[in-house]
């Protein structure tokens, strides 16, 4: 059993690591000239291809449920577009500012996942779930450096990235609670299609003019790899060893994997004051989850 345990956690692990790595990946291939519209345009569309594939090769038995339930492909893929505006917000704010303040910003999907489940569930938080709250909140306060250089930042960035964060939040929703009877490989592929169309809507009128196909090669391989493939198999593969719980709390790796690969690859500054809020993030997914863990 516990080598069950550990081996969730790797996998569960591995899963946030990879999410960690994107805005790094992203701002790189901004540095060498890409859009954001090719960034997200070619991470989707190897993305959904590869999960195309997947499924083409990975036995579903499904069809009788499909005709049961003909609404949820419809539903996945509205609940995809969360997914594909939410890269976009994300990349958006990465151009505005440092990845180690977007990414804090991108988790405060934290505390809105709390609110939003408040108002689904039409019930208070518990004191507990509370508390994280306001830890996430401190810990934003420091993370992102605000009381003493909170001039320095773009604002429009900020905006962005809890614009990011709260797209965020219905992408975890959708995934989680949306047509939980299809196997995760197809569930997948139509969030993928959902992202892919809701991008596509949004460019197209504006950024494809002359679009660069050499983002392709290798950063929409990377970015999908990392990005749209390899966590949601991890996740599904690795959730059911280690328990809700325990799973959310070793997935708040991405937070710090995230600033680590900002702080080598890009040179970015993170102080004490940043780790110390990134610390009592990590603290609050912890608060918030510890009773699911134990059990």
């Amino acid at each position: 059993m516990e080598k069950q345990v550990l081996k969730g956690a790797l996998l569960v692990g591995l899963g946030a690591s990879s999410y960690g790595a994107l805005a790094t990946v992203v701002k790189l291939a901004y540095a060498h000239g890409f859009t954001t519209a090719e960034v997200t345009t070619s991470q989707f569309t190897v993305g959904f291809l590869g999960i195309m594939l997947l499924q083409i090769f990975v036995k579903t038995k499904e069809k009788q449920q499909e005709i049961k339930k003909p609404f949820s492909i419809l539903k996945l893929m509205v609940g995809g577009a969360s997914m594909g505006l939410t890269s976009i917000f994300y990349y958006f704010a990465v151009k505005y500012i440092p990845v180690s303040v977007a990414i804090v910003l991108l988790m405060q999907s934290v505390w809105m996942g709390l609110l939003l489940e408040a108002v689904l569930d039409k019930k208070m938080p518990s004191k507990r779930k509370l508390a994280a709250t306001l830890v996430v909140l401190l810990g934003t306060a420091l993370a992102t450096n605000i009381f003493s250089s909170a001039h320095e930042l773009s604002w429009k960035g900020v905006a962005w990235g809890f614009a990011a964060g709260l797209s965020y939040t219905i992408s975890l929703y959708s995934s989680n609670s949306i047509a939980t009877h299809l196997h995760s490989i197809k569930r997948s592929l139509w969030l993928m299609a959902g992202g892919l169309t809701i991008i596509v809507l949004i460019f197209s009128t504006t950024s494809y003019g002359n679009f660069n196909f050499a983002i392709f090669y290798p950063w929409g391989i990377f970015l999908a790899l990392f990005g749209t493939i390899l966590p949601p198999l991890l996740f599904t593969s690795g959730m059911p060893h280690t328990g809700i719980g325990l799973g959310t709390i070793i997935a708040s790796i991405e937070l710090p994997v995230s600033v680590l690969f900002a702080y080598v690859l890009l040179k970015e500054p993170v102080n004490l004051f940043q780790w110390t809020g990134i610390c009592l993030i990590i603290s609050a997914v912890v608060l918030m989850n510890v009773k699911f863990a134990k059990k």
